[in-house]
């Protein structure tokens, strides 16, 4: 069942009176972005040694362990937040393996976990082929200039308004609006 947008404001609403119910609902519903948004911003270092899924959860206790900081000011909000919290932790993950100059165990494609609680409809191939896919639209964004991969995990990975980019950018709305544009037209050149 879809959600509405009043869902997500009553979800909202009820998160900033400290629903628990309402901030587990609401991670079940931004982990796929939040899971996208760290596989991307992650890096091959960070990902040789930590999983996604790893990272995903870590940022999620965090957001479990500060949901009563969270005061309503709407889904734009929560979502910086949110993804606020995910930066934060890739910060935090590179430091620490930085500092530690730790070696660890290469970590395995979480892609491919998500696939295997699909057996029954996903066969080999299909793995293989969304594998591939996935690869292939990861790589994509990575080409793209530093502007133009944030403008489109920003609008397409966090759901930001073009608003809110471009007040966190220190652009206006129709610069982003352009810069989005592009950077859509780039990626869809690249595949």
């Amino acid at each position: 069942m879809e959600q509405t947008d009043g869902d997500l404001t009553d979800l909202l609403e009820r998160l900033g009176r400290g629903d628990q119910a309402a901030i587990d609902q609401l991670l079940v519903r931004f982990l796929p972005n939040v899971t996208a948004y760290l596989r991307l911003r992650a890096g091959p270092a960070l990902l040789a040694r930590e999983s996604t899924s790893d990272l995903a959860q870590s940022v999620c206790r965090d957001i479990l362990e500060k949901a009563g900081d969270f005061r309503f000011g709407g889904e734009t909000e929560f979502r910086m937040w949110l993804f606020t919290t995910a930066k934060r932790k890739l910060a935090d993950r590179h430091e620490y393996w930085g500092a530690q100059k730790r070696a660890g165990e290469p970590a395995t494609l979480d892609d491919a976990v998500a696939l295997d609680a699909y057996p029954s409809i996903c066969t080999p191939s299909v793995h293989a082929g969304a594998r591939e896919q996935l690869e292939r639209v990861e790589a994509a964004i990575r080409k793209l200039s530093p502007d133009k991969q944030q403008v489109v995990m920003m609008s397409r990975l966090m759901g930001l308004p073009h608003a809110a980019i471009a007040e966190q950018l220190g652009r206006s709305e129709g610069a982003v609006r352009v810069l989005l544009s592009r950077a859509l037209a780039d990626l869809a050149m690249e595949l």
